[in-house]
């Protein structure tokens, strides 16, 4: 789930205010009892054009997931799985950086658009790819689109919508996955095994059509433009920051796929590189759990990575595993989506303002619960369904916390630091995902993962699955939930001093 709902000086403590300033300019908003809410006439179609674009990233995610497998598989490039997926973070760190400068020069009109054309030029590249190395650049173009729409978007909501509206706003996006959740499995499953795992990416970019068209009218009447004080200049500084983290974390990467002595001399590098720039752009205290502000932005990292490394195992560790097919693999993700939405709407409950933190707190317990579960279906004893409970449980939990560190941010944030902070809270999330993908990936890699084959009928699936390597998902799983306890152990310093 993404949804891509989705967060570098040289010390430990960075600057807050390195990262790309986005100055937030909250328009002038109707009485509350004009406006009716984020339906009434005064934002019902700005916030139809948003759904849009969550639904086409929610789609994207959901049917790519489910194809994955298969398309490694064909590719020859099942020990490069992890790659596939890190690639797509590791180039959004650049898009995030690239909007925030953007939006603050000309509004969120411009990086909007660019992003979900790059969006689709990536589709286009994963699914006429021959080789998997040009299946994995697709995904690189596909982040960059990803890394503009997604800072665009809160950009938008801090411009348009009041403070009262933005849990309901955030509760939306989480909705706007429930759909996606349900069918997306199904359909890219069925489209896998009926036409070829192709036509799942080279379909998607079809859909582009209909945000565009409901997006950008609305858009451009509520919060285009630069902010009325005028554009800022552009930060080249951060920009150089910005090239350094993703170079870093696509060096640290390379060199967890390449599994020799040879490789540390890129894993060095990539350190040297993201780690400075990574203290730059994320605000001071993150990586100490500082009170208040950093603590949201890290506990974002924390239960985006944890969550987002074992997700995206579950569709490959079911095919190989258990023999299931793709269609079946993809829909035990399904639920998930319909308790995401509902975590997210409970964060939205008026009940819920005065124990947000507590509440944060409960929930990474129970994502990490679902992550520590999920491995169990490895034993033939164990139902397979069992993934997809422990999923949807896991599922339910990030529904709260994502939406919740999203309103928290909000309100920790001066008006004039929103839409910087906004940006910190994405990069944490694309840099948790990046590390730990790239580290999970290489224990997969180490333990015979890349030996792992995908079969079609049941004697395929069968023999898949005795020649595979269990150890090497247990591996990925049981470092994921440490990070999600982690989280649930530093919760508590979310509440900022008095």
């Amino acid at each position: 789930m993404t949804a891509l709902d989705d967060e570098l000086d040289g010390s430990l403590d960075g600057d807050l205010g390195a990262v790309a300033p986005i100055t937030p300019v909250l328009t002038p908003v109707p009485a509350p009892e004009a406006d009716g809410g984020v339906l009434g006439r005064t934002y019902r179609a700005l916030t139809l054009g948003i759904v849009s674009v969550v639904l086409l990233i929610a789609f994207e995610a959901t049917a790519v997931g489910t194809a994955m497998p298969v398309a490694a598989d064909r590719l020859d490039g099942v020990s490069l799985y992890a790659f596939a997926f890190s690639a797509y973070f590791t180039t959004s760190l650049l898009g995030m950086v690239a909007a925030g400068q953007w939006c603050d020069r000309s509004g969120p009109l411009a990086s909007l658009a660019a992003g979900i054309g790059a969006f689709a030029v990536g589709l286009l590249l994963s699914g006429t790819a021959a080789q998997m190395w040009v299946f994995v650049l697709g995904r690189a173009v596909q982040g960059i689109g990803g890394g503009l729409v997604i800072v665009a978007l809160y950009v938008t909501v801090g411009r348009a919508y009041p403070e009262r509206l933005r849990p309901t706003v955030m509760a939306a996006f989480a909705a706007s996955w429930v759909i996606p959740a349900v069918v997306g499995p199904l359909i890219a499953g069925t489209v896998t095994e009926q036409l070829g795992w192709r036509w799942v990416f080279l379909g998607i970019p079809a859909l582009v059509v209909l945000p565009i068209a409901v997006m950008l009218p609305p858009l451009r009447r509520a919060a285009a433009g630069p902010p009325p004080g005028g554009a800022g200049p552009l930060d080249r500084r951060l920009m150089r920051l910005a090239v350094a983290v993703s170079l870093g974390a696509g060096l640290l990467q390379y060199a967890g796929q390449d599994l020799r002595w040879v490789s540390l001399v890129p894993a060095a590098a990539g350190a040297a590189l993201m780690v400075p720039a990574a203290l730059g752009l994320l605000p001071r205290g993150t990586f100490r759990a500082a009170r208040g502000l950093p603590t949201v932005v890290l506990m974002r990292g924390i239960a985006a990575g944890s969550f987002i490394v074992a997700e995206s195992f579950v569709p490959l560790m079911l095919v190989s595993q258990r023999g299931l097919s793709v269609t079946m693999a993809g829909l035990s993700l399904a639920a998930g989506g319909a308790t995401w939405a509902l975590g997210s709407f409970l964060q939205s409950r008026p009940f819920a303002e005065a124990h947000r933190e507590r509440l944060v707190r409960y929930c990474m317990v129970l994502v990490t619960a679902g992550i520590a579960a999920t491995p169990l279906v490895l034993l033939e004893s164990v139902p397979v369904w069992t993934a997809a409970v422990a999923q949807a449980v896991g599922c339910f939990g990030m529904g709260v916390v994502i939406s919740s560190t999203s309103v928290l941010l909000l309100k920790l944030s001066k008006p004039e630091e929103a839409g910087a902070n906004s940006a910190a809270l994405q990069l944490s999330d694309g840099l948790s995902n990046i590390v730990l993908l790239a580290a999970c990936g290489a224990l997969f890699a180490g333990l015979g993962g890349g030996a792992v084959s995908v079969g079609h009928g049941a004697g395929e699936a069968a023999s898949a699955a005795s020649a595979s390597h269990p150890l090497a998902f247990v591996a990925v799983y049981l470092p994921a939930a440490a990070v999600a306890l982690a989280g649930a152990l530093v919760a508590g310093r979310m509440r900022a001093e008095k």
